[in-house]
């Protein structure tokens, strides 16, 4: 009743092409960004920052790397963990190299640097696709975790092979280390994903976003109409492994605080983030948010339900996990191979129509 389009006239073809051409759909955004920076930083507790709203935030980045590439130019990548591990020590050497360096400049700095290794790996796409590109990727996640491990420079020769995050702060607020506030790593962390997510959401409705998609549809043909391939491969090779990048600085600076390569940034997260892009959504902003949510919810429900009020073993708990998701992604790719945001489509389409959908 209340979801319609009825008085809602367009004037203009930039205003029939907008995001959010309903106006409902405007004002629920308006109202959850709104409800993001000035309700959620004075309700926040530590809890909530480092189980739920930081994890959520930095995956839903990472996700939206990875489904520039995968979603949108269809080339598929098991790299990620590799390139979030580039983003991280790239922000602790420049954090400690640079001490007096602003740290949102150290975390833009740390996307770039892992934009120039996803270029270089980015390179074999060129001539191999499909299943021999993603072994080629998967060979980038071992090598770069091999070399953060092997080359004690990278962790400036600590003995214990562990790299730290220093203090730093933005207009006088700590937001890394352990004296930051909830609030100020919150809020840190929803700027960068704010504005990157806004950038991506233009450069896929834009030339680029339309060459990347030619690509993955179908390279012979977008070469016969003027694509250029190694210009529409390697800027999403750039573009994923920037916003990879940028993942991976926030969760090793903000999030983690301290980390060790081989633990934080293994193939796990590679398989996990790639989750989160099939549950929410090939090809869509808004799946990776889905995606996202939805993989750092499941197993605090799980735990909070299973262990914490029905007393099941924790590691029960984490076997019925990794069952929920697999059964979803083989149903998901199956049913609906465009995820959690297609669902949420025909949703609004059968309510834009309702009393008589289809």
């Amino acid at each position: 009743m209340f979801y319609r389009e009825a008085g809602d006239f367009k004037t203009s073809y930039p205003a029939d092409a907008a995001t959010f051409p309903i106006a409902f759909d405007r004002w629920r955004y308006f109202l959850v960004i709104g409800f993001a920076f000035l309700v959620v930083p004075f309700i926040i507790n530590d809890y909530w920052e480092k189980a739920i709203l930081l994890p959520f935030l930095i995956y839903a980045l990472a996700a939206i790397g990875l489904n520039i590439l995968t979603g949108y130019c269809g080339q598929v990548s098991l790299g990620t963990g590799g390139f979030m591990a580039c983003g991280a020590f790239a922000c602790y050497k420049l954090m400690t190299a640079f001490p007096d360096l602003n740290i949102f400049f150290i975390i833009l700095l740390s996307g770039g640097i892992t934009a120039c290794v996803g270029l270089l790996f980015g390179l074999p796409s060129l001539r191999i696709k499909g299943f021999y590109l993603a072994v080629a990727t998967l060979a980038a996640q071992f090598f770069l975790v091999w070399l953060f491990n092997k080359v004690p420079w990278f962790y400036n020769y600590s003995a214990t092979g562990q790299i730290t995050a220093p203090e730093r702060t933005i207009f006088g607020v700590a937001v890394t280390g352990p004296e930051s506030p909830a609030w100020a790593t919150y809020l840190f962390c929803l700027v960068f994903v704010f504005v990157f997510a806004w950038v991506a959401r233009n450069l896929t409705r834009g030339r680029n976003g339309r060459e990347w998609m030619a690509i993955r549809d179908m390279d012979i043909a977008a070469e016969i109409i003027g694509v250029n391939p190694l210009k529409a491969k390697l800027t999403a090779f750039a573009v994923s492994s920037f916003y990879v990048g940028l993942a991976g600085a926030l969760f090793f600076s903000v999030y983690l605080g301290a980390a060790e390569v081989g633990e934080a940034f293994n193939i796990d997260k590679s398989f996990l983030v790639l989750f989160m892009i099939i549950i929410g959504g090939l090809g869509s902003i808004f799946g990776s948010f889905v995606g996202a949510a939805f993989m750092v919810l499941l197993p605090v429900l799980l735990k909070n339900t299973l262990v914490g009020s029905l007393g099941w073993p924790s590691d029960l708990a984490q076997h019925l996990q990794l069952l929920i998701v697999g059964l979803l992604i083989v149903g998901f790719l199956i049913v609906e191979p465009h995820g959690l945001a297609q669902l949420w489509r025909l949703a609004k389409e059968k309510l834009r129509l309702w009393p008589f959908p289809h």
